[in-house]
């Protein structure tokens, strides 16, 4: 992966890439905690490098959310693709998908307010939405197979009900847990 700094076809040096990851994890976890305020002074500080060197990775703030943004992706991916279609049969892959997201929504709930503000989103988009979509379509498929959900329950679905569950998560409007029970309840066969 090249960096701003880093021409293309050229491996990045070792020690740039741990500051790249240094500067991502702590932008992250800032975000995560007080959202869209975090300025890049404040994740140089957190991660131990100079502004010059978080400006060299991501050129601005955009830039940085961004890439917490498809870091939390990256994550949310990984779980689809492994812990999601574990055991097949059981037929609760989009139920273990969406109390993981769930769960990454709530705790992150800055990430997801700076992503709104800065990207105008919290959604994936581009290649990650792809991929996720692919993802979360083989969950779907396994769980009709085992006879757990609702044959007519689509990919867009599943990003309906993800907005859904962060809006709740975001403004507080209950118990998501409940509101995801209730919702799942409501997807299985009739």
């Amino acid at each position: 992966m090249s960096t701003p700094s880093t021409p293309p076809g050229r491996k990045p040096r070792v020690d740039a890439e741990r500051n790249r990851a240094r500067v991502l994890a702590a932008a992250r976890a800032l975000f995560e905690e007080r959202g869209e305020e975090v300025q890049m002074p404040e994740v140089a500080r957190a991660a131990g490098v100079g502004t010059g060197t978080v400006y060299r990775h991501f050129p601005n703030r955009q830039a940085l959310v961004l890439a917490a943004a498809e870091h939390r992706f990256a994550e949310i991916l990984a779980f689809a693709r492994t812990e999601g279609p574990r055991d097949p049969a059981s037929g609760q892959g989009v139920s273990r998908y969406l109390q993981h997201v769930g769960r990454v929504l709530s705790e992150g709930r800055g990430l997801s307010a700076a992503m709104a503000a800065v990207l105008g989103s919290s959604a994936p988009q581009g290649e990650m939405h792809d991929l996720l979509a692919a993802a979360v379509g083989t969950l779907i498929s396994q769980d009709q197979a085992a006879g757990t959900l609702r044959s007519d329950f689509t990919v867009a679905d599943v990003y309906l009900l993800v907005g859904a569950l962060s809006a709740v998560i975001r403004t507080d409007a209950g118990d998501w847990q409940r509101f995801l029970a209730l919702t799942l309840d409501g997807l299985r066969p009739r």
